[in-house]
């Protein structure tokens, strides 16, 4: 809040009095010093020492991109944050590189806007990303079905994300660590309510449109931004679309349980163990933070009637009365509207797994939610699940009696509640996590059995928590570490 006070107080915050400049890559490695610190990010320059002493991060690590482009190093750490929103006071201009055209760019063009029934996608990426895919569109009287060929035999109907919004057709396909878009502007308008279908053995995508009016289309549309394009998904950047609010109810006492509902022309599903970035503007900056969705209930009895999981994105948010987001998310009313981006991570549960150990604090139980629903329910080699879920008191454990009767209802799950500080009534653990905590409780089911642990809470828990899994020889391919 103080830095959005500092750039709305008028004060010059880039030393040029407001014209915008071409800087050269000589001229960027002049501004290398803590009072004269010039960082270019996707080719954007700014002057960020007026923001030194404000970054949660500290002065030495903007100091790393000090001078040169932080644009890498900026999306190892923090993609997801909305640095032209928090630095527009700050911007210097432009780097002067002019950006080179692909050869085959102006010939893609010119086969879109006639749109050829088929397009294959250029063949920009390195040789070990995974084979380009390519598309196909076809029509009925009453449907256009685009398909995308990916030749990956492992897709699943999370890895599409669709948006139409107006006359904007958007599909991203997520292969492996790679997105490919379809972009276009479709030529004629088709209903709201669409199709996804994946069909796994052959790779294959069928997104069925229905048409307004059943007449002919001669194309599909025009292309638009980043049309056909096939990239290293970190390189693609966030898509965000408008989900509104349609209930909220508390969980514990300072804990809620947010619902929010898809546009009608968006299909997504996020991932198990992924997670998406909610967007709100405070003050009229736009604030970002990650969150990971969960199920609305892990028990079939608690699950809301009528609420498809297709249309709804579920969040259990802790409300922080002095953060900056958190109150500002809590006051929303029902029918407010709040951007959501598409998901982000990198979790994959292993095939064939025979131990699965969940350690959580406070609410980093989000991302253990739909880990547990998934493997409990579509994992049959799994022999032992075991929560260990660290809370501060009593009235702060997420959703208890749900844990205990699933505890009661699948022999396979255990979990085990951990208080700090507890009441004078309570028979459970009282303690922080510990090596002789952890060795007690990650016992193998067999001497050579296949662990995952995964871990999520306050950073300081979760670091301590590595160190201690390392210290009881775990490897780094056993544990998977939840951190924004």
């Amino acid at each position: 809040m103080d830095w959005i006070r500092m750039t709305k107080s008028g004060k010059d915050l880039t030393g040029l009095k407001g014209r915008l400049i071409e800087v050269t890559e000589e001229e960027l490695k002049k501004h290398n010093k803590k009072d004269d610190c010039w960082i270019c990010i996707r080719g954007c320059v700014y002057n960020v020492s007026p923001y030194m002493e404000y970054h949660p991060g500290g002065e030495d690590e903007l100091m790393r991109a000090a001078g040169s482009d932080g644009t890498d190093l900026f999306d190892q750490v923090h993609r997801w944050v909305n640095y032209e929103s928090m630095l527009k006071e700050c911007l210097i201009g432009r780097m002067a590189v002019k950006p080179t055209v692909p050869k085959d760019y102006h010939e893609e063009k010119k086969i879109l806007n006639g749109m050829l029934p088929k397009s294959q996608v250029t063949d920009t990426l390195a040789k070990e990303g995974p084979i380009s895919p390519s598309y196909d569109w076809f029509q009925t009287a009453s449907l256009v079905t685009i398909v995308i060929y990916t030749k990956q035999k492992d897709l699943k109907l999370d890895s599409v994300i669709v948006d139409h919004q107006y006359d904007s057709f958007r599909a991203e396909t997520i292969i492996k660590d790679y997105s490919y878009l379809i972009h276009i502007e479709l030529s004629h308008e088709i209903q709201e309510d669409f199709s996804v279908r994946v069909i796994q053995n052959v790779g294959k995508i069928e997104i069925a449109l229905k048409k307004k009016e059943n007449t002919s289309w001669e194309c599909l549309g025009r292309p638009l931004e980043n049309h056909n394009s096939f990239v290293p998904k970190k390189d693609a950047g966030l898509y965000y679309r408008k989900c509104q609010l349609i209930s909220k109810e508390d969980v514990t006492h300072d804990t809620k349980l947010f619902c929010l509902m898809l546009p009608p022309g968006t299909h997504l599903q996020v991932p198990t163990g992924q997670h998406v970035y909610l967007k709100l503007t405070i003050t009229g900056t736009e604030i970002v933070k990650p969150y990971t969705p969960v199920s609305d209930s892990l028990l079939p009895e608690f699950k809301e009637p009528g609420f498809p999981d297709n249309r709804y994105i579920y969040f259990l948010i802790k409300i922080y009365p002095a953060g900056l987001f958190t109150p500002e998310l809590d006051q929303l009313q029902i029918g407010d509207l709040v951007s959501v981006s598409s998901p982000e991570g990198s979790f994959k549960i292993p095939q064939e797994l025979e131990d699965l150990f969940l350690l959580a604090a406070g609410t980093g139980f989000t991302p253990m939610v739909k880990i547990l629903n998934y493997a409990l329910i579509n994992m049959s080699s799994l022999r032992k699940v075991k929560l260990m879920f660290f809370n501060k008191t009593e009235d702060d454990i997420i959703w208890r009696s749900q844990l205990e009767k699933l505890a009661f209802n699948d022999k396979r799950f255990d979990v085990e509640f951990v208080l700090s500080a507890p009441t004078s009534e309570w028979k459970g653990k009282k303690e922080h996590i510990s090596p002789g905590l952890l060795s007690e409780f990650l016992k193998r089911s067999s001497d050579k059995s296949r662990v995952l642990i995964c871990i999520c809470g306050p950073t300081p828990f979760t670091e301590q928590g590595i160190r201690i899994l390392h210290d009881l020889n775990f490897s780094k391919d056993e544990i998977h570490s939840f951190t924004a």
